[in-house]
């Protein structure tokens, strides 16, 4: 679909829908928004302008790709439920019907403020924000997990999900794209033995994360991105919150990289009335590790599948080891030896490196200059995925001799990488390894981290991994 077409067919539900609409002036797709497309739009009203978003499934399909999609219906749904709660949301203003021909989509109030992540942990203008924003998220948590399923009609369109099964839906998700990925295995059945104590299942919004709030100045705005709700254990959304992929940076501060533990369970308790158990809030905090470690590789997967082939999507493929490093240091935090990029050899022509770096530099220069918002974006992820390719051109051959070289010794057998790495994929799942055989943490840690140096040397996981211990 063209974007005239587009346009088009999404101002006509909006003179449909609309009170007083008179034009559609602009509708320009947003960076970020990996499993949602999320688009601005600006409408002329007889009340004078108006902004709005527009979110819709990738590609406009219905929500089939992954194990927890609830699609824009159900979202609307569960957004005007926690709105009545006084949890601060961008509201429904309509749902895009069947005739439309954009598929599931809604369009939303439009909020100011900030939700890159990055800004968040980092703005001098959100400084103070930052002070009480770990105790607002709180608040809001235990706000949403006190809404009435039965009250609203959510149980009728949520699914109660238990930790063991959410653990195995996930596990099997992963599988399903035949990657042999021994840690996200390992990790797998780590959760399994750990699981916590069964509570009674609570409206969950189960991407509750730093990058999914709107913040001003003044503090928390808005709770964002609710389609993958569900009914179950509420402690997922406070682990999720503190999982390391979403600190963006500033590991010393778990909450969100914008507070500590304390005040994040003081606000849930001021109006819960809950206290919440550490080792409950830890396994959810490993859980978060290893769901995003499959996230990405479904990332991966969409791109090889369609329909919405950005050059986003297997970047994000690739941030799985970031994600497995953090699992490491949650679990089998230890020694690592880092990897050591050969010398380079001088050569009259250019070699392949120079070759990757020009075409970056490029990408990072006159492309993302040339275009607007959402085209600086994906000219940025595009030179970062050459980057990792230069890596992967310097290190990837030594990283992968000394994984083969610790496979055969902890395997007893002989073959190629990727036989091997599939055995003891299978023997994980087995259950026929011992989780705290030194051997197998050992190998893991190695392989794990020298991946994460190919695909995100800078990640603070991989410095912690680097450091033998875990904060």
């Amino acid at each position: 679909m063209t974007p005239e077409v587009f346009s088009a067919a999404l101002a006509g539900a909006l003179a449909r829908e609309l009170p007083g609409f008179v034009a559609l002036r602009e509708c320009a797709r947003l960076s970020g928004g990996a499993s949602q497309e999320t688009y601005r739009l600006e409408v002329d009203t007889t009340a004078g302008p108006q902004r709005f978003a527009l979110r819709r499934t990738p590609g406009g399909a219905p929500p089939a790709d992954g194990v927890e999609q609830i699609g824009p219906r159900v979202e609307a749904k569960v957004i005007r439920a926690v709105e009545a709660a006084g949890v601060p949301v961008a509201g429904i203003v309509l749902e895009l019907k069947p005739e439309d021909g954009l598929g599931e989509a809604c369009v939303m109030r439009w909020l100011e403020g900030e939700t890159l992540g990055s800004r968040i942990v980092k703005s001098p203008d959100l400084a103070e924000a930052r002070r009480q924003l770990a105790r607002q998220c709180g608040q809001m948590l235990a706000r949403i997990h006190a809404v009435d399923p039965v009250a609203t009609g959510l149980d009728r369109e949520l699914k109660v999900v238990a930790p063991a099964d959410l653990v195995r839906q996930t596990w099997a998700h992963y599988q399903s794209f035949h990657s042999p990925q021994p840690m996200i295995d390992y990790t797998a059945q780590w959760l399994l033995a750990n699981l916590p104590p069964g509570v009674p299942p609570a409206l969950t919004h189960a991407d509750f994360r730093n990058g999914n709030l709107m913040v001003g100045p003044d503090g928390l705005r808005g709770v964002l991105d609710w389609e993958i709700s569900h009914l179950g254990d509420p402690m997922r959304d406070l682990g999720w919150l503190c999982t390391a992929s979403w600190r963006f940076g500033v590991a010393a501060l778990p909450v969100g990289g914008f507070g500590d533990y304390a005040d994040l369970l003081a606000g849930y308790q001021d109006v819960s009335g809950h206290r919440v158990d550490p080792a409950h809030l830890r396994f959810w905090e490993v859980f978060g590790s290893f769901w995003w470690a499959v996230g990405c590789l479904a990332m991966a997967e969409h791109w090889r599948t369609g329909p919405d082939r950005t050059v986003e999507r297997p970047a994000i493929g690739r941030r799985s080891s970031e994600c497995q490093v953090d699992c490491v240091n949650l679990l089998i935090p230890g020694p690592v030896s880092p990897l050591q990029a050969p010398a380079p050899v001088a050569d009259e022509l250019p070699d392949t490196v120079e070759l990757l770096q020009s075409v970056a530099e490029f990408l990072r220069g006159p492309v993302a200059e040339a275009g607007g918002e959402r085209h600086r974006f994906l000219a940025r992820v595009a030179a970062n995925s050459l980057a990792i390719v230069e890596r992967e051109t310097l290190r990837g051959a030594t990283a992968r001799a000394q994984e083969t070289a610790r496979l055969r010794a902890l395997l007893g057998q002989d073959g190629e990488l990727t036989a091997l790495r599939w055995a003891l994929v299978e023997a994980l799942r087995a259950g026929r390894c011992a989780l705290d055989d030194p051997a197998l943490s050992r190998h893991l840690r190695e392989t794990v981290v020298q991946q994460a140096l190919i695909d995100q040397p800078g990640y603070p996981g991989v410095k912690t991994a680097l450091a033998g211990s875990h904060g």
